[in-house]
């Protein structure tokens, strides 16, 4: 069985899978080395409007793409919609990107407090008006916006399905749900049914977003919630072959990737030598350092011993880290029984932090403050 592509303006979107974006992760060398593998849509990390306005020297070098990237996809986070014009029409006026999708899911205290992320949905009014802000200053210049958001703050402030609909009004060309409230942080089971419930209520496509480890995860889910496309974050964490897998799966052919270590060590010294490149002449030593955060995803449930790994997550230069995968056991198969296992960050579910009196009005304008800062990244 075949899967259609997705439709994202003049785009087309085959197969039917986006990389979600995570800060600190899909900077312009990670989307590289994952589009090498296969295709879809590959977000940057999350760009704060404020510092996309403002022109944050940090932000203007995270909305770099390569010369090849296309569509250039930006996610842009944002609380204000005065502000979130200004930065749209920025990306418009200086041809930023082909593409902006909306964080509407963060769910971390510091955001969550004050307003922003994932608690927004919840006033309504202000929603919308960030939502059309970014569509009507996008229209101009052809570039569709999505949306991304969770089923709500917790389960008795369930927001999803008429954010949705909102989002639609407002001209969005797809939203995409993360099957998890904002208590739920990162734990336990994404809810694939709410998946199916909002392509019940939306005629914009719907993608879905939760527990996709597997391509067999992805194909599972659009089969069970007649979503028209998925969301891939923490599947991908030390696997970027994962869109090969996603793109044969989509296609509907039985090949998967199953790297010995060897393979894995060229596509590690492949992942630091393109953030070697993005960072730039003088600066090998953080982009190694950069890398370093991959380390334990890549050799996760492969047999290298403690003192290697460590050694490795310490490197600072493409030489020494040649050096230590050198050491590696090229010849050690995939380790099977790891497929299917949570990747990255996992957390207990907690009560979701909200400014005094949040809940009372949900069709208060009032722009939260201090929930966005000149800087950007998540």
């Amino acid at each position: 069985m075949t899967y259609p592509a997705l439709t994202l303006g003049r785009h087309v979107v085959d197969p039917p899978v986006v990389l979600a974006p995570m800060a600190g992760i899909t900077n312009v060398a990670f989307r590289q080395l994952c589009r090498e593998q296969g295709a879809g849509i590959y977000v940057c990390e999350m760009i704060t409007t404020v510092a996309l306005h403002h022109r944050n020297p940090k932000t203007d070098k995270m909305i770099e793409f390569g010369p090849d990237e296309h569509p250039r996809s930006m996610q842009l986070y944002g609380v204000d919609p005065d502000i979130t014009a200004k930065a749209v029409r920025r990306v418009v006026d200086e041809n930023l990107a082909d593409h902006i999708d909306l964080n509407f899911g963060c769910s971390v205290r510091k955001i969550t407090s004050k307003g922003g992320g994932s608690a927004i949905p919840w006033k309504r009014k202000l929603f919308g008006s960030i939502v059309k802000a970014a569509v009507d200053n996008a229209a101009p210049a052809g570039i569709p916006v999505t949306i991304k958001m969770r089923k709500g703050i917790d389960d008795d402030h369930l927001t999803y399905v008429e954010a949705g609909l909102i989002a639609q009004d407002a001209g969005v060309a797809w939203v995409a749900l993360h099957a998890r409230t904002a208590a739920q942080r990162y734990s336990g089971e994404a809810d694939w049914e709410s998946i199916a419930v909002l392509k019940d209520a939306l005629d914009v496509p719907v993608l879905g977003n939760g527990d996709i480890w597997e391509a067999e995860d992805a194909l599972r889910m659009v089969n069970q919630t007649g979503c028209d496309g998925v969301v891939v974050g923490r599947g991908c964490l030390g696997r970027p072959w994962l869109f090969a897998d996603l793109a044969a799966a989509f296609a509907g052919r039985p090949e998967r990737a199953m790297p010995s270590l060897g393979e894995v060590a060229h596509v590690m010294r492949r992942h630091a030598e393109l953030l070697v490149q993005w960072w730039g002449a003088g600066l090998e030593r953080e982009a190694v350092s950069d890398f370093r955060k991959h380390v334990a995803w890549y050799l996760k449930g492969f047999p290298v011993g403690s003192e290697l790994r460590r050694s490795m997550a310490m490197s600072s230069s493409l030489m020494e880290l040649d050096d230590l995968l050198g050491k590696l056991d090229f010849s050690a198969p995939f380790p099977a029984d790891i497929l299917g296992q949570p990747r990255g960050r996992t957390n207990a579910p907690a009560k979701v932090v909200l400014p005094h009196g949040w809940l009372s009005d949900r069709d208060d304008l009032t722009v939260p403050q201090d929930a966005e800062h000149d800087d950007s990244g998540g």
